[in-house]
């Protein structure tokens, strides 16, 4: 038994299903490439698919991964090659590697933003949203388990640029992610609408995924 993690894209209309419709729709691509998959043993056998970091609704993935186990070893390149035509579009296998980071060590995700509001040019909106990253304290409202608490995200945007994308305001962040702490771009908008009196609009990609040392996840 081998297991590989398969790297993605999630892009077009697929960056609007969410999760759990993306765990039906790569169990079909799966069953329907006929990959020799591992199935989970008991009264209900499926194939043995996992998410090292799922992706939120409506947020573009450059470089998502999921884990399988293989019964048998067989070339990456055909497992791209199975996969593919099997799977809806904005959806496309990029490449297949050996896990070598268990899912546990994501600790950041870089997400790039293309910020824009109604009726504003999109140099105010960078104005607006520096304005408020440059606040000593950005406290919001975060939904949690337990229910929803008020948390100060500014500890979390050590690390983050501004990008000129001319028809909007762009920015490169890079979040905590993860089981322990996740920071959803969402906060920022959030914090922008309370603050900055700006509500936005943002087109999300996360474009990579990082361990507790900033080193990409692999």
């Amino acid at each position: 038994m081998k297991n590989v993690r398969i790297w993605f894209e999630k892009d077009g209309p697929a960056r609007f299903i969410s999760h759990l419709d993306l765990v039906r729709c790569m169990t079909r691509g799966v069953h329907r490439s006929r990959l020799p998959i591992w199935y989970t043993e008991g009264f209900n056998p499926h194939p043995f698919l996992t998410f090292p970091l799922p992706l939120s609704l409506g947020v573009r993935g450059r470089h998502e991964a999921m884990d399988v186990k293989l019964l048998e070893d067989m070339p990456e390149q055909e497992i791209i090659e199975r996969m593919n035509p099997c799977l809806p579009e904005g959806i496309r296998v990029l490449s297949v590697t050996e896990p070598v980071m268990k899912p546990g060590r994501i600790c950041y995700a870089l997400y790039e933003l293309r910020l824009t509001a109604q009726g504003v040019a999109a140099g105010q909106v960078e104005d607006t949203v520096k304005r408020v990253l440059a606040l000593p304290d950005i406290v919001v409202p975060k939904k949690t388990k337990a229910g929803v608490k008020e948390v100060d995200i500014k500890e979390n945007l050590c690390r983050y640029e501004f990008l000129a994308l001319g028809d909007c305001a762009g920015l490169r962040v890079t979040l905590p992610a993860g089981s322990v702490n996740n920071v959803n771009p969402q906060l920022l908008l959030d914090a922008v609408k309370k603050y900055g009196e700006l509500e936005l609009l943002c087109d999300a990609t996360r474009l990579e995924l990082y361990n507790e040392e900033v080193e990409p996840f692999c």
